[in-house]
């Protein structure tokens, strides 16, 4: 009688039934930020639309996946969320160290930091452009002209824009930071700055009347994303799950999260963008949603 029942049971569990989706509550209790009282967000302050400090709020594109991210995962509110300004050299060790859980910060996905972090995204795609004065846009128009003797392009030290310049053999001054390329560029030390054009982008609308973007082919585009630990797979497929779910909401409706980020910053700037769908973002059941049955 006992083994009647116990394979009857095991029937009915069988190959033929899905297991039930998870849940969205679930996965959280598995992540390193549950029952926290805040998430800590690691991101840039030096780079306007995109991610800077201003009178003591951070705003930016960046800033404003960052804090849907933050809302989607129960942290409601700056109060609940700790910015934490990062270099881009610091990224990688600050997820590895613990110091943040998520890493939102114009952080391009390549294999070589994908085998120390995970990455979730793309949630844009760029492309690396030069910024230069304009007083200089009969001098420099390409990066033959830079090649010549005695210039030199301003680059962040450790950044893919680096690589992409070394390996070609141009002269590079390996900064700190964004801004430091600005004030040198500014100053006239460098003839270039390149990165990313959503960066270059947020200081040509602070200098438009002195500065110009020569739009160049400089390797492939950017795939952007959010950083995560390896150790924290939970809270990786959560991300993608919102940024999936913010991507799905813009395909249906033309609004969502991330186009209402995208308009108020880069848009104006970059003219209209559509939202990358994440890879592999997983099948959760959300909180204002119910489980299928049968």
């Amino acid at each position: 009688m006992t083994l009647t029942m116990t394979l009857a049971a095991a029937a009915a569990c069988g190959p033929d039934k899905d297991p039930a989706p998870r849940t969205v509550d679930e996965v959280l209790k598995q992540t390193s930020v549950y029952g926290k009282p805040k998430i800590r967000i690691g991101v840039a302050e030096d780079q306007p639309l995109m991610g800077k400090l201003v009178d003591g709020r951070f705003e930016g594109f960046d800033i404003e996946i960052a804090r849907y991210l933050a809302e989607s995962l129960g942290f409601n509110g700056d109060s609940r969320i700790d910015f934490v300004p990062l270099q881009t050299e610091d990224r990688e060790n600050a997820l590895l160290s613990g110091r943040v859980n998520l890493v939102v910060a114009s952080y391009s996905m390549t294999p070589e930091r994908e085998k120390e972090i995970d990455f979730v995204g793309p949630y844009f795609v760029t492309k690396q452009e030069l910024l230069i004065r304009v007083a200089d846009r009969a001098v420099v128009r390409n990066l033959s002209d830079l090649a010549q003797p005695g210039r030199e392009t301003c680059v962040v030290g450790g950044s893919t824009g680096e690589r992409e310049f070394t390996g070609r053999g141009l002269k590079v001054y390996p900064a700190a930071t964004n801004r430091e390329c600005l004030e040198r560029l500014l100053a006239g030390k460098s003839n270039a700055f390149s990165t990313d054009e959503t960066i270059l982008a947020g200081y040509l609308s602070e200098h438009p009347k002195d500065l110009h973007v020569v739009d160049v082919p400089i390797g492939a585009n950017e795939r952007l994303g959010v950083g995560v630990s390896k150790q924290d797979p939970a809270l990786r497929d959560l991300v993608a799950f919102f940024l999936r779910k913010s991507f799905d909401t813009g395909q249906k409706t033309d609004t969502s999260p991330w186009l209402a980020a995208y308009r108020r910053t880069l848009g104006p700037w970059l003219g209209e963008d559509v939202m990358q769908p994440p890879i592999d973002a997983p099948d959760l059941v959300d909180y204002d949603e119910k489980a299928p049955k049968g």
